[in-house]
């Protein structure tokens, strides 16, 4: 892999935990307008321009973006950001602790990954993309001249790059603090030339990354790329190299990361009643079993169910497992599982990215908000974590996950590392 060090514009150590902000795209419009009126130095101000007019403004208009550069700009002008002068990598670590009370701890290389790296497949991913969404990061990048939210990407453990990472983070961090759902961000720099130079050399050694999250800000860049290029009137294979030829990455060893459950709500039961659910589960070769207790699953091929102010433990028969295991890399996930099996057949959503009446539940948010979604007349299913080698299988089969698969925890700030293109 191509994975190169770059001169990053960043935020001085006294103003980063003051900008550091969470990812643009956690929040609704109206949770991102009182974030950012609690937070108004907060990065969020630019990565989600419309937070700075009136609600009813279009949010994709010209002017929103044109905002969003001259508030960068600003900001570079007062000195909360400068650009490091020569190209580095910068090593961050997550610290978090897990839902089971464990501390979790993940250290990456922000670095430049390669688009051609992206066409090719060498970076590979594992979900569609949204057109709308990644019209609204290309006119952001497009108005910005940089890229400012890293891409979320995983490469299977390398013993050298652990060695050499370890040695380079034990020195005095850039930045040390903590934000307030109780992260904790480490970051150092890496600019000595061997230090760089043995990072690059061990790169050039994994033979792929996979994209945990961030697949529209990768599309977006990829494209903004692609135009850029055709504009200038580069040929395919021209070695002309950019800083457009590349992507504002975050590169985590598989082994570190966290993935936790990403669990559906629909807002009625497709007419049913809650007997007449329990009939039909039966039927798709799933055992309803009654829990006094909310049901977080841990197995494959079991799931939580809340339905009619109760929840149940859903298990699949023998049948249904065999036929999930037969089923390749996506067909045996527990989300094409329940999709395939209980949610297009039983509940009538046939298609899960459009549906509004489902909706998805991930991460740190316990099973009360299922149960607060739900009400009444819904049902919610909670399922187990997908894992990252089910991400990895999907991915090397060049195969699509169903929407919403997957949860990675700690999210990645936003405003700590930007690459001007």
């Amino acid at each position: 892999m191509r994975v190169e060090p770059f001169a990053c514009l960043r935020p001085t150590p006294e103003r980063a935990a003051e900008v550091a902000a969470p990812p643009y795209d956690v929040f609704d419009r109206e949770e991102a307008a009182a974030y950012v009126a609690a937070h108004p130095r907060s990065f969020l101000a630019i990565d989600r321009p419309e937070t700075l007019f009136p609600a009813d403004q279009d949010m994709y208009a010209p002017e929103v973006y044109a905002n969003a550069r001259k508030t960068l700009d600003s900001w570079v002008g007062d000195g909360t950001y400068l650009r490091d002068p020569s190209h580095s990598y910068y090593l961050y670590r997550l610290e978090a602790t897990s839902p089971d009370g464990t501390t979790h701890s993940q250290m990456g290389v922000v670095a430049c990954c390669s688009v051609d790296d992206y066409v090719d497949g060498t970076i590979k991913r594992h979900e569609s993309t949204r057109a709308d969404k990644e019209a609204d990061r290309i006119r952001h990048i497009d108005a910005l001249d940089a890229q400012t939210g890293p891409i979320f990407l995983a490469y299977r453990d390398s013993m050298a790059l652990d060695m050499i990472i370890g040695a380079a983070s034990t020195g005095e961090p850039l930045y040390d603090m903590t934000d307030e759902e109780g992260v904790r961000s480490t970051v150092w720099r890496v600019s000595r030339p061997d230090a760089v130079e043995a990072i690059r050399g061990c790169f050039e050694h994994v033979p792929c990354a996979y994209i945990a999250d961030g697949h529209h800000r990768a599309a977006s860049a990829v494209h903004e790329s692609l135009a850029r290029r055709e504009a200038a009137g580069v040929a395919e294979d021209d070695p002309h190299v950019a800083a457009y030829d590349t992507f504002l990455s975050v590169l985590f060893p598989a082994s570190q990361l966290m993935c936790l459950p990403y669990n559906r709500v629909v807002s009625d039961r497709n007419g049913l009643t809650a007997e007449g659910l329990l009939s039909a589960l039966g039927a798709a070769g799933l055992t309803a079993t009654p829990s006094d207790h909310a049901v977080e699953p841990s197995e494959k091929g079991t799931f939580g169910m809340f339905a009619d102010g109760r929840w149940w433990t859903l298990s699949c028969d023998d049948a249904l497992r065999s036929a999930a295991a037969a089923a390749g890399p996506v067909g045996s996930l527990d989300a094409s599982v329940l999709q395939d099996h209980v949610l297009g057949p039983i509940l009538d959503i046939e298609d899960p990215r459009t549906d509004p009446r489902i909706s998805f539940v991930g991460g740190i948010r316990g099973t009360s908000e299922l149960e607060r979604r739900a009400g009444a007349d819904g049902v919610a299913f909670s399922l187990a974590a997908t894992t990252v080698d089910e991400l990895m299988a999907v991915a090397d089969a060049g195969l699509l996950m169903p929407p919403k698969s997957t949860w990675f925890e700690p999210k990645l700030r936003s405003g700590l590392f930007i690459h001007r293109i």
